[in-house]
């Protein structure tokens, strides 16, 4: 944060450009009271997403360390002056919050509040929030903020221009919110749908196993009275047949979860699937990475349904034996690369026959993020498809 207030349309307008660049939630909720802390120069800011069960799901504060939120205890419940925000959607703008009737006290550790100013944050006619600022503080002739004013009457309370811009704020909010929350939605049904192509793929696997395991079991059955020796031979190629059927059966237990990008990281995920791919698909598919350093999340997903798609063609359309996915450090960004030994394709020939085999898809994902995508291919001479990104 700034050491001083921040006025005028251009703080403003950066306040809602930071909103705007999140995509995440946690990071849509986290700028919206930094932005709002600064804006009307508060000690405090605080942001709340109620629930259904009268508490709140996400609670998000800004002025407070984490050893004194910890201290504090248990989020807070939706009652006394935060019940009124959402319960009757008005502004709430108070000389010394501790004065009011309605103020119910916080835990010992809580620190000491007086002036306040709260109001709920809506889209349409549902409050998905509430963003409350406590304890204005002052500047004397340019100077940083003095300490909050312990006398409501003295004038350096929050103001109404202060709850103008507020509102103002808020209703950008809601919109920073409601896209943030679309995004995650959108982005679980993209989760989804990988889910179940890579269900799909691991059961043709499993089917294909379970074919073969009974048509040798079968013929161990017919070899069994006249050629003990060989249904011995056919019964020991149902204990391998069902042993990698059992293999394939937990993998689709244990890999059919949810993408883990966020928790595990770009190459976590990719060494995964890629697992999961080899096993389920007769060409070789393997995966190495050298120096790759975390990037933002919006370019790391690009990468991982960048290499989706491209392993999704290989696999399908290539006729390759091997695939080969390579993500490594470049300067300050990646590169992903995703080659086959297939059949190939003349790039400029699919484009015209209308056949874009995901192209169009994987270069609009990398200009998304400021990378650029590579396709080289000819026929009979296999396939690579390069990604780079730069660094966030």
């Amino acid at each position: 944060m700034s050491q001083g207030p921040r006025s005028g349309l251009a703080a403003v307008s950066s306040a809602l450009l930071a909103m705007s660049r999140h995509l995440e939630v946690r990071d849509v909720l986290k700028t919206i009271v930094a932005s709002a802390r600064e804006l009307l120069d508060a000690q405090y800011a605080a942001l709340g997403v109620p629930d259904d069960h009268g508490g709140f799901a996400q609670f998000v504060v800004d002025g407070v360390t984490d050893a004194q939120w910890k201290a504090i205890g248990p989020l807070p419940r939706q009652h006394g002056i935060l019940a009124a925000m959402l319960r009757e959607a008005k502004v709430e703008r108070l000389a010394d919050v501790r004065t009011d009737p309605r103020f119910e006290g916080w835990p010992s550790a809580h620190p000491d509040m007086s002036d306040f100013l709260g109001l709920p944050i809506r889209d349409g006619d549902e409050v998905i929030g509430a963003l409350f600022l406590a304890n204005k503080l002052r500047s004397v002739d340019g100077h940083p903020p003095h300490p909050p004013c312990r006398q409501p009457e003295g004038g350096c309370g929050f103001t109404a221009e202060d709850e103008e811009l507020l509102s103002i704020l808020a209703q950008h909010a809601a919109i920073a919110l409601t896209n943030a929350r679309l995004y995650e939605r959108s982005r679980e049904l993209t989760i989804a749908e990988e889910r179940s192509r890579l269900a799909h793929e691991l059961h043709d696997a499993v089917s294909q196993k379970l074919f073969s395991l009974r048509l040798t079991a079968q013929a161990a059955a017919a070899l069994v009275d006249r050629d003990p020796s060989r249904a011995k031979g056919e019964l020991q190629q149902v204990a391998a047949l069902a042993a990698e059927a059992t293999d394939e059966l937990r993998a689709a237990v244990v890999e059919l979860r949810p993408a883990a990008l966020d928790e595990d990281g770009l190459v976590a995920t990719l060494r995964t699937q890629v697992q999961v791919l080899d096993r389920a698909h007769t060409a070789r598919v393997t995966f190495a990475a050298s120096g790759f350093r975390a990037l933002p999340a919006a370019q790391e997903e690009a990468l991982l349904r960048v290499a989706q798609e491209a392993l999704h063609n290989a696999l399908r359309h290539s006729g390759a034996d091997h695939v080969d996915v390579t993500v490594n450090r470049r300067g300050g960004g990646a590169v992903l690369r995703v080659t086959d030994d297939g059949g190939g394709f003349d790039p400029h020939l699919t484009r015209s026959a209308g056949r874009h085999l995901g192209l169009v898809s994987m270069r609009d994902r990398a200009s998304g993020v400021g990378g650029t995508l590579t396709v080289e291919s000819a026929p009979g001479k296999g396939t690579m498809i390069e990604m780079e990104v730069p660094g966030g």
